[in-house]
């Protein structure tokens, strides 16, 4: 049987990611690692795959048992190496030359094209490579495989894959994954763990149910603490009356006896945990809002590859105020490909054929990766040059959305896509517009952020067109949903439909 137990783990960076972990990870178990960005997942992850070893405590690991860690990057040894040849240096030397069908067999599970499967892995695309990473760990047949991030890079497509194949896996060995995607979560796991710096909490149960008895558990805390320090404040007045009473009547007894009160108030106070409170990182936006009541249309327009191939045609489209449009379709359609042409239109003076844009539209834009912003500049130069606020109040913003004093000053290049991610989103909140467009505006983002994110949209009334593999972020904001579908976009009722066509 592959088990794992911690027993006191703690991990100690500057600060404690967490501690007192107690924990048993064994056979047919689908544990999901809930935390915010920076808490600890990966660590913990390394952690229990061997590859680091805890401040406190102690990892006790069934005899033999092989652990098998997919890490959110490929490492620098694998990068040149074929999709087919890094399976293969899975296998033992053994089993190369007589059980290589193996390696066959695993690609036509994960629906390899026969082109790619001799590529180089810095040929292949983001989730392509994640998913040659899991695939490798698999062909070795570990006891337990730990995924880090999985869905990252994954388009919708290889995403509820991935979900099948985890469901249908036909073993019993244990998985743990740490993910900031809800639906994907719910859909593989069996059990939740949130991680937290001083007390963190398990339940037997999917995300979404585990969230909702994480609420609860938290409740009842902040209510024991609240009757605790009412206690405290109680015990502490009765002391203050009873040294009075003994000051003034000479009675050594009620010294002594506010003294003994006292003490306990002490020890009640001194027992009150504080309660979890996410990180600081705020994401808001703004709204500057405008009269127009049409902000864009679109009239026979045709949407193409930067080579000038058609990949499908707009026959209209009006975006009024307050509609949030998603654009679904699969890898490859071109929902990027718009998102790309919206931006030249409402940004350029002169505007583009067949799309026309209010005057009063004032445009807030994220791509996937961020490329928006300067790079080479520091958090803090690229606030304080952008938007002119003064040195300190720069700073106070940064500190609001989560970036130490330390972090302002790292070139961006340098941050995590999780701290990239929040500064873009900040600074659309700092330029205030009235139109969002965005490109998969949840890549990195926790899930406290991606929830914060939802509600800022909802609760500023934006007008926008997005694009997101989010199935929960989709579900939370949409209000129309257009489909790229065999060369032409047209108006659903609801994502499922598009859903329920890709899980065929």
């Amino acid at each position: 049987m592959a088990s794992l137990s911690l027993r006191n783990v703690g991990v100690i960076a500057h600060t404690p990611l967490f501690q007192n972990l107690n924990l048993v990870v064994a056979d047919g178990d689908r544990l999901g690692l809930v935390a915010p960005n920076g808490a600890g997942k990966s660590t913990l992850l390394k952690c229990l795959a061997g590859l680091a070893e805890p401040t406190h405590g102690d990892i006790v690991r069934s005899r033999g048992l092989r652990v098998a860690l997919v890490e959110q990057d490929v490492p620098a040894s694998l990068i040149d190496l074929s999709f087919r040849d890094i399976l293969l240096r899975a296998l033992s030397p053994e089993e190369r030359d007589g059980q290589g069908w193996q390696v066959d067999m695993t690609l036509d599970a994960f629906e390899t094209p026969a082109a790619m499967r001799d590529l180089p892995m810095r040929a292949l695309s983001g989730g392509w490579q994640r998913l040659a990473l899991i695939a490798r760990a698999w062909i070795a047949a570990p006891d337990m495989l730990l995924l880090d991030e999985p869905t990252n890079h994954l388009d919708l497509e290889k995403l509820l894959k991935l979900e099948a194949w985890i469901a249908t896996a036909g073993y019993a060995a244990p998985i743990v994954v740490a993910s900031h995607d809800r639906a994907f979560l719910d859909a593989c796991t069996t059990k939740t763990l949130f991680l937290r710096p001083s007390e963190s909490v398990s339940f037997a149960h999917p995300y979404r149910r585990a969230r909702e008895l994480l609420e609860a558990h938290d409740a009842a805390a902040q209510a024991q603490r609240d009757r605790t320090l009412r206690e405290v404040k109680r015990l502490r007045q009765s002391a203050q009356d009873l040294r009075n009473v003994g000051i003034n009547s000479g009675s050594d007894a009620a010294q002594v006896k506010s003294a003994q009160i006292r003490r306990r108030a002490d020890a009640l106070e001194q027992g009150v945990r504080a309660l979890h409170r996410e990180r600081a990182g705020e994401i808001r936006l703004g709204n500057r809002g405008t009269h127009a009541k049409l902000l864009v249309a679109l009239d026979n327009v045709t949407v193409q590859t930067p080579d000038g191939r058609k990949l499908f045609a707009v026959p209209k489209l009006d975006v009024a105020q307050g509609e949030r449009i998603v654009v679904l379709g699969a890898n490859g359609t071109g929902k990027s490909q718009l998102v790309r042409l919206l931006h030249r239109a409402m940004s350029e003076e002169e505007g583009l054929p067949g799309i026309r844009v209010s005057p009063s539209l004032a445009l807030g834009y994220v791509d996937q990766d961020m490329g928006q912003l300067p790079h080479d500049a520091t958090a803090q130069d690229f606030i304080l040059s952008r938007f002119r606020l003064g040195d300190q109040r720069s700073r106070a913003v940064l500190a609001e959305a989560g970036f130490s004093i330390e972090k302002q000053a790292l070139p961006i290049a340098k941050l995590s896509p999780g701290q990239k991610a929040r500064l873009g989103l900040l600074a659309l909140r700092l330029f205030g517009p009235n139109f969002y467009l965005m490109d998969e505006p949840t890549n990195h983002v926790d899930i406290p952020g991606r929830e914060q994110l939802e509600s800022e949209i909802l609760d500023s009334a934006a007008t926008c067109i997005l694009v997101s593999h989010d199935r929960s972020f989709v579900k939370a904001v949409g209000t129309r949903f257009l489909l790229i579908d065999r060369g032409r976009l047209r108006e659903i009722d609801a994502p499922e439909e598009f859903y329920e066509s890709v899980s065929r």
